[in-house]
């Protein structure tokens, strides 16, 4: 077997520069091969032309040929359960050590420790490190050690952290000389994968001075779109949290930052709270009888409400993978509250269809939504679907881009009555909490 090697798992962390785990990698002994692996686990859940798919497997090419260009390296791509890939990868090489970065949802921490407990036994090191957030896990809790359960008192605490935090970028690229010599390094194509190129794109962010300066006064307004698009970004690692937070200090908004830390405060409360994935947080509102009506499901996926700001965003997600953050409020509680249908039907909804879906912020907020959850909105906040229109749509600019068809004959009558659905809610609720 040739010499020895270091290994850099590549998951949600898709960008070579300031990215810690790679960065520790590249700084260690021996040479690193850098992996990702495409998880069947995860992929066989997936509709075959997924844009989520289509944007790792481009970026993932894009860094590839990156490190081959320039440093005639490579990155390798695989597919498979992680541990068979492992169990692969110790016969091919004499690994040393294995480095990544940590992910914190049920299914990552499980698997985490199935890797580590195979590569132990092989007297292989797995080191993980935090790279996607601030403030991980319990770094940020009350005096006694418990979490916490409310946004306001965790943001104070996070922020005078904050302020005490060595804040530092790390400048991977010094150390690409620590990269193995192999430009041939093992690639897949989306179709070895199963997967074909999907007509939906995943667009850039946009987090300039002047976005960021008009942020809190434009993000409700979902005509304007002045929202970053940040979210996938986010999720898929292709940013560095670090980085954002220095432009939003860079620019002293607070309102772009509270999003950031909204961000890690949802993923603190489903690390601590793993149930929360399937279970409602306050575990009384599972007793709540939903309607749960197939068909009420069905037109709510597919806009055809008769609510036409209800419509107009859940006809964005399905033709774009985005929906605007205010009209996620809306289209939640209506689901929720005037369908009487369950929290986990929506967030399943949109984690198949949203292009930035992260486990914790959609469970965090849809179980907002439903009253459900941590620091949710009080069960009897119904939102009026068309008083909300007034509120953020007064032009209909939104409305008469997604749904053109609103003031047509076609367009179908609303589906239920606000008044009648707000009693309904209201009594269903009480009978279940009370």
């Amino acid at each position: 077997m040739s010499n020895p090697i270091n290994i850099f798992w590549f998951r949600r962390d898709l960008r070579l520069d300031d990215n810690i785990g790679f960065f520790k990698a590249l700084k260690s002994e021996h040479p690193v091969i850098p992996i990702f692996i495409f998880d069947t686990e995860i992929l066989d859940k997936l509709p075959k032309d997924d844009a989520r798919v289509t944007f790792i497997h481009e970026t993932l090419q894009n860094m590839r040929q990156t490190l081959q260009k320039t440093y005639n390296s490579s990155l390798a791509i695989y597919q498979g359960k992680p541990i068979e890939i492992y169990k692969q990868l110790i016969q091919s090489y004499d690994v040393n050590t294995v480095y990544t970065n940590r992910d914190y949802e049920p299914y990552a921490t499980e698997r985490d420790k199935e890797i580590q407990k195979f590569l132990s036994s092989n007297s292989i090191t797995f080191k993980t490190y935090k790279d996607q957030v601030i403030f991980e896990k319990d770094e940020v809790v009350k005096k006694d050690g418990k979490p916490y359960v409310v946004y306001t008192p965790y943001s104070r605490i996070w922020k005078e952290k904050f302020k005490a935090v060595d804040f530092k970028i790390y400048n991977t690229e010094e150390h690409f000389t620590n990269l193995t010599q192999d430009s041939s390094l093992p690639n897949l194509n989306l179709s070895d994968i199963g997967f074909e190129r999907s007509e939906q794109r995943i667009v850039d962010y946009e987090v300039s001075p002047t976005l960021i300066k008009e942020y809190e006064e434009t993000r409700n307004y979902p005509a304007k779109d002045s929202t970053s698009r940040l979210g996938p970004h986010l999720r898929f690692g292709t940013v560095s949290v670090r980085k954002m937070m220095q432009k939003a200090m860079a620019e002293e908004n607070e309102t772009f930052m509270k999003e950031l830390i909204w961000r890690e405060f949802f993923m603190q409360i489903l690390w601590h709270f793993p149930h929360t994935k399937d279970q409602s947080f306050k575990s009384k509102y599972d007793r709540i009888e939903w309607r749960n009506n197939e068909d009420d499901f069905e037109k709510w996926c597919q806009g055809k409400t008769g609510y036409p700001l209800v419509d107009a965003g859940m006809r964005q997600l399905n033709r774009t993978g985005f929906m605007h953050n205010r009209v996620r409020m809306l289209v939640g509680s209506f689901l929720c509250k005037h369908l009487l249908i369950d929290w986990r039907w929506g967030e399943a909804y949109f984690a198949e269809k949203l292009h930035d879906y992260e486990m914790a912020s959609n469970i965090g907020n849809w179980q907002w939504v439903a009253g459900s959850g941590v620091d949710a909105a009080p069960y009897f906040r119904i939102f009026n679907p068309t008083s909300q229109i007034q509120k953020f749509d007064k032009q209909l600019e939104y409305i008469k881009k997604w749904v053109p068809d609103y003031q047509e004959l076609t367009y179908p009558q609303p589906m239920v009555e606000h008044k009648l659905a707000r009693e309904r809610c209201l009594d269903t609720y009480k009978n279940a909490l009370n």
